[in-house]
């Protein structure tokens, strides 16, 4: 892989028919942030201007904002400098195939807010009556009103009734609707 190195996008406009067509573009974000607007706007401009070269960034920050920020304006890729040459080049080849990288240390840091987020940690007995709730429950797992009759020991009808009195309180058209709220 032959790489050139650029100060700036105006230099390699002049300077672009001496050298082969790109792989990929490897923006160098220093300690800049994508979530500066020129910067994402900068971002936005490269990867429209060469759609079909993948734009990656090397940045100095791990932070999951600043890389769905970078993806959201057009970037194919978001290398942390933290990350090993090995990595980099893979990264940058994965890119250059079709892929997109991202670091995954920056997403399992995330992991915390994913578990507290669970939908089983939302409190149901502010808005229901016990059964209710544990009906509710059983429907975020995905089981059928058969199953959560025996499961909770009550008949399917009263299943049926306790679903249809969450669906009003919640103002849910199906049992789709009632899981995801």
């Amino acid at each position: 892989m032959a790489v050139v190195a650029m100060d700036r996008i105006e230099e390699w406009r002049i300077k672009k028919e001496a050298y082969p067509r790109l792989a990929a573009i490897l923006f160098n974000l220093g300690g800049r942030k994508v979530t500066d607007q020129s910067i994402a706007e900068e971002v936005r401009m490269i990867s429209s201007e060469f759609s079909s070269v993948p734009v990656i960034l090397l940045a100095d920050t791990e932070d999951l904002t600043q890389i769905l920020t970078a993806l959201e304006s057009g970037a194919r890729g978001y290398i942390p400098t933290s990350v090993g040459i090995d990595v980099c080049v893979e990264a940058v080849n994965l890119a250059a195939a079709g892929g997109i990288f991202v670091p995954a240390s920056s997403v399992l840091s995330m992991r915390h807010l994913i578990d507290s987020g669970s939908r089983d940690t939302r409190p149901l007995t502010t808005m229901f009556t016990h059964r209710q709730a544990e009906v509710a429950q059983a429907l975020r797992r995905g089981k059928a009103n058969k199953i959560i009759a025996y499961e909770l020991n009550l008949r399917e009808s009263t299943v049926k009734v306790h679903i249809r009195n969450i669906m009003k309180k919640l103002k849910a058209t199906n049992r789709t609707e009632v899981a995801y709220k």
